[in-house]
């Protein structure tokens, strides 16, 4: 299936038109917005249930190894509550298991 270049480059023009709109958008309602706590609050849990959303479609997308690869972050996560160190096991895993694999 072939796309056409102009409609290429036209989704990519509105598509980052939108995201500079948003991103002035929303900076200009922080500006009027008073910021209370429960706005931090969900400022904060926004950011993460958007991070957990990129991570559940590509775990839905990928195999097994990933899977494996990030229940490993979540325990070392629990134990250690040091994020880099989550990150870190979870990266060798599916590292060490790519190597064995090959």
């Amino acid at each position: 299936m072939s796309v056409d270049p102009i409609s290429a480059y036209a989704a990519i023009f509105l598509l980052a038109a939108v995201t500079l709109a948003t991103r002035v958008g929303g900076a200009a309602v922080m500006r009027i917005v008073a910021i209370s706590p429960r706005l931090t609050r969900f400022l904060e849990a926004m950011s993460s249930s958007v991070l957990a959303a990129i991570v559940v479609s590509f775990l839905a997308r990928e195999g097994g190894r990933e899977l494996v690869a990030v229940g490993v972050a979540v325990i070392a996560m629990l134990v250690t509550r040091k994020p880099v160190v989550a990150m870190v096991c979870a990266m060798l895993l599916a590292a060490g298991w790519t190597y064995l694999a090959a």
